[in-house]
């Protein structure tokens, strides 16, 4: 595994302050003239700037005393320390598990001795978690060390080692609003900000200035990760606009906690995650966000069950069964699951855990007409006796060839909190890492930022947020795709599907040829082998059909494919530039 590398590329330059990046994106446009449906390639060309200094980060958690606040932050500290600890099956050591970014990696290209990885996090300068500082709010007063003990989710010799440094860390006074939660809740509730919505408002926009400044951070990224909040009607005159929701709060009108933490962080200028269902983001926080050019993602963090439906029915429907019916029982025993015990606040689960397989459904046409979709149905249960061990149960029933049905039902068990943290993590180095990053066009040499409601953490949330007008995408490998594509592209590489400016891989073996550098090929590339370098128009590639060779070397994935034939000779083979790999 390469832990650094160097791109060689004309089209990527290096500076001590950025990296440059050159690279065509290609795409095709599809539309339907005199009844013939006609596929037209397109491509644009961008640079992108990606800062190199990679900055002190600043995390403040609301709901920093909660299950997943103590958690994150004792896994960081843990990590930190180099903890390690027993438990009755051995010996553990903290690691970061379930981060996209700390624990996959991505297939850099191919080498000598075969497929070379390399970490996510080293695709580009990234905070390395261990270097984050925490901070942030509960309506709860426990020091951070008794609130760990309280959530039970840490082995206990772990808890006694980190208790010394947890125990000096206490939250800031929260807003606390009860219709909006549980009223289980209210017992917890010993932390609470007094005063105005509006005082509240900025008492929060204190908190976070008094952070940075005694911290010493450069950056602060603000996520909620309190208690799942009922749905908040979105109202004209209320909320649809960004002076409408200012007036609002003003006023002291109907305004959730969440949107009081967006709308404080948006106008500080710091990025705001939400990590739970509700519809905290109104049209005017959206509208805000925009017009103040800060970043805001959610919504939901996406960890247990819910990821792993959107990956089976990918693949159920995408093997060309109709999945008809999907059920899906939890129960719980820590306080998410006793604050979802109340209808309003299960409600807005329930919607974020349904729509996830939206998407993959109206892909389908064949198997899914205009108004048809499966029978979804989600069941949440407060069970205090298996406290964060959440037990998820699923069924999925498929309607097959000639009449027949097919049925897989799943037992999962989740550790609730264990497989949060890491996603936190996530959130806030990504948000982090786009804040570095800028474009510009051939057409719009301006540079500019990503937009303000930041689709690329769909991966890592339930119900992603994206733009007014783009579609949503759930299915969970084209979400990871998307975080692998734009990290390579700002990186400067564009492989697997071919390093536009790199010499062509060493060749299989002796009976396949290396390419001429002067021979027939199209205007837009250089030369290499199938599948030929993303641009715009066909163009000839000799293809080595069996012979002496008996593997041709493809660049999707760095794999090798079987060739065309079984023998023969070199012939001259039509590679539409963009399409699939053959």
């Amino acid at each position: 595994m390469a832990e650094t590398f160097l791109v060689e590329s004309p089209d990527v330059t290096y500076s001590k302050d950025f990296i440059e990046a050159k690279y065509t994106y290609s795409t095709v446009h599809v539309c339907t003239e005199n009844g013939v449906t006609k596929v037209r390639p397109c491509s644009t060309r961008f640079t992108f700037r990606t800062g190199r200094q990679v900055p002190r980060l600043g995390v403040m958690l609301v709901g920093w005393g909660g299950n997943n606040g103590t958690t994150v932050t004792a896994a960081v500290l843990a990590n930190k320390l180099g903890l390690s600890w027993m438990t009755k099956t051995g010996r553990k050591k903290a690691n970061y598990y379930g981060s996209l970014l700390q624990a996959s990696t991505v297939c850099l290209g191919t080498g000598p001795t075969g497929d070379v990885y390399v970490p996510f996090r080293d695709l580009l300068p990234m905070v390395h978690p261990n270097d984050i500082v925490f901070d942030g709010w509960d309506i709860s007063s426990l020091n951070l060390a008794e609130a760990m003990r309280r959530a039970e989710v840490l082995d206990w010799p772990l808890q006694e080692q980190l208790w010394p440094y947890l125990e000096k860390m206490k939250p800031r006074p929260s807003i606390y609003i009860p219709e909006f939660i549980a009223a289980n809740q209210e017992e917890r509730a010993d932390n609470v900000l007094r005063g105005s919505m509006a005082e509240q408002v900025q008492q929060i926009r204190r908190d976070i200035r008094d952070f940075k400044e005694t911290s010493g951070v450069d950056k602060v990224i603000v996520l909620w990760t309190a208690n799942t909040e009922r749905f908040c009607d979105v109202t004209p005159g209320l909320n649809d606009t960004a002076d409408n929701l200012l007036r609002a709060i003003e006023q002291g009108l109907e305004v959730s906690p969440s949107t009081l933490f967006a709308v404080a962080s948006i106008l500080e200028g710091c990025a705001y995650i939400n990590g739970s269902p509700q519809n905290t983001f109104v049209p005017g926080a959206v509208e805000l966000a925009t017009q103040r050019r800060v970043f805001i993602c959610g919504d939901d963090f996406k960890s247990g069950q819910t990821k792993l439906k959107s990956v089976l029915v990918d693949f159920l429907v995408g093997a060309g069964l109709k999945t008809t019916s999907i059920v899906s029982y939890n129960h719980l025993g820590n306080n998410d699951g006793k604050n979802l015990s109340a209808p309003q606040q299960f409600r807005s689960k329930e919607i974020s855990k349904s729509n996830v397989v939206d998407d993959t459904v109206q892909a389908n046409p064949i198997l899914y007409g205009p108004e048809d979709k499966p029978d979804h149905c989600v069941v949440i249960k407060y069970v205090p006796y298996v406290g964060d061990s959440k037990r998820a149960l699923d069924e999925y029933t498929s309607e097959i060839m000639m009449g027949g049905t097919n049925t897989i039902v799943i037992h999962n068990t989740c550790e609730d909190s264990l497989l949060a943290s890491p996603i936190i993590l996530d959130l806030a180095i990504l948000t982090e890492l786009c804040q570095r990053i800028s474009f510009c066009t051939e057409g719009d040499p301006e540079f500019q930022g990503f937009h303000s409601v930041l689709s690329i953490v769909a991966f890592l949330c339930k119900a992603p947020l994206v733009p007014e007008g783009t579609p949503v995408v759930n299915a969970l490998f084209r979400q990871r795709s998307c975080i692998e594509n734009i990290l390579r592209y700002r990186g400067g590489g564009s492989w697997p599907w071919g390093v536009t400016s790199h010499p062509p891989p060493a060749p299989a073996c002796g009976g396949v040829p290396v390419l001429d550098r002067h021979g027939p090929v199209g205007p837009s590339a250089q030369h290499q082998w199938v599948p030929v370098p993303i641009g715009a128009q066909h163009q000839w590639v000799p293809v080595p059909v069996g012979a002496l060779c008996p593997r041709v070397p493809s660049t999707r994935g760095s794999q090798c494919q079987t060739p065309l034939g079984p023998s023969a000779q070199h012939q001259w083979v039509p590679v539409p530039i963009g399409a699939q790999h053959q």
